[in-house]
């Protein structure tokens, strides 16, 4: 007699952002389907430009995305160029055209968060996606899932991923709510035509200009369409944790008052900033329960001091897919297989950009001077190599070899 073979597990992805759409995208590569269901009336990612390490650009290319994106991506020369605050003086500088490839092999890119999402979303069937599901509540009974979502449709998974960001129902329903604290910190970013933006703002370049309590970076996307522009403030008494939210350019300038004119010359040519709050949240240490899941912001919202924020949850996204590939049978322990993998890197990413805000706020004197100096000694590209190497394929061989 013929056994019967066990039918596929019925995989829901709440959240169609870069993560979300990610996770359908590696698990159709694998030949897994999964459904993602969006809150918004279309997929569409707020927000400016990203840069995509190496790490990133490793996932990115095995998906395809890549190839996809070359004509809306900038290769960066320069990484992690630091600037003073008052006057532009170079403290340190990286040559991502020399050591890059050679260190990782991938160099390191920017991009319009838009462009990104709209090529991951090219490798998810088009009836795997859901729109306008906002998520209501979600429970679970004898293994299986319900979710319920505000229009009044329900569905049923026996797995659930919750890649619906910062403000996760999954992460709430599956591990509780985990509240923020105030962190005291704003950010502030805005787009600049390059039309408008001076040469120095134009060069493929990741730029940090530090001074005491603020930073900002800026960087060419869209194939040097724009100039990118996130700076952090003190955030006095702003809460609003929104990607939607917006301020005023004279309150961007504000912030940056006395800085190097070049600077807030560039600031000026920006079109509406928005802004919102920084948020903390400490690390989970675990993400599942049964056969539910985080990934992403949903799991380890980081301050995004590293711009490893997408990164992360891209490797997320193929580690999840891998996992619930090879362990298709049993899916709650291919999540906790996931979940052992994941959360210490994840968690040390976010200890480390957690602390960097204080490096990059000190205020002139003695401590500045020596981080300073200390800048110009350091290789952050080589420095960083755990975060720059990581490749998942790798971490499930070794994780294999040693099970």
């Amino acid at each position: 007699m013929t056994a019967r073979k066990t039918a596929p597990p019925r995989i829901a992805i709440l959240g169609g952002g870069i993560g979300g759409l990610a996770a359908a995208a590696f698990l159709h590569r694998y030949g897994v389907r999964a459904t993602v269901y969006e809150q918004a009336p279309r997929i569409a990612e707020v927000g400016a430009g990203l840069v995509i390490a190496p790490n990133a650009a490793r996932q990115l290319r095995k998906l395809g995305v890549l190839e996809r994106m070359r004509e809306n991506v900038v290769r960066l020369d320069v990484g992690w160029q630091f600037r003073r605050w008052e006057n532009g003086e170079v403290l340190s500088s990286e040559n991502l055209a020399a050591s890059c490839e050679r260190l990782y092999g991938e160099h390191t890119y920017t991009a319009h968060r838009a462009d990104l999402l709209a090529a991951i979303q090219s490798l998810v069937p088009a009836d795997a996606v859901e729109l306008g599901r906002k998520c209501a509540g979600l429970d679970t009974a004898g293994g299986t899932w319900r979710i319920r979502f505000a229009d009044g449709h329900s569905t049923e998974a026996d797995v659930v991923i919750g890649a619906d960001g910062v403000h996760s129902a999954v992460r709430n329903a599956v591990i509780g709510a985990s509240p923020a604290t105030y962190s005291g910190l704003c950010a502030f970013r805005a787009l600049v035509p390059a039309d408008r933006a001076p040469d120095f703002a134009r060069r493929p370049a990741q730029t940090l200009w530090i001074g005491p309590g603020h930073h900002l970076v800026h960087y060419p996307i869209s194939a040097g369409r724009y100039v990118n522009l996130v700076a952090f403030a003190p955030a006095g008494d702003y809460a609003v944790e929104s990607w939607t939210a917006t301020a005023t350019v004279e309150q961007f300038l504000a912030e940056f008052d006395g800085w190097d004119h070049r600077l807030t010359g560039l600031i000026r040519a920006a079109g509406t900033p928005g802004r919102w709050a920084l948020l903390d949240r400490e690390p989970l240490t675990r993400w599942s329960h049964g056969g539910a899941t985080l990934l992403g912001d949903a799991a380890h919202p980081m301050f995004p001091f590293f711009a490893q924020g997408a990164a992360q949850a891209i490797e997320d996204a193929a580690v999840l897919a891998r996992c619930l590939a090879e362990g298709i049978d049993d899916p709650t322990g291919a999540l906790r297989r996931y979940e052992e993998l994941r959360v210490p890197r994840t968690t040390r990413l976010q200890t480390i950009s957690h602390g960097r805000s204080h490096v990059n706020h000190l205020p002139d004197g003695p401590e500045q001077r020596a981080r300073d100096a200390a800048f110009a000694q350091h290789d952050p590209l080589a420095a960083n190599g755990w975060i720059y190497g990581y490749d998942p394929d790798d971490v499930l061989a070794d994780a294999g070899r040693q099970r």
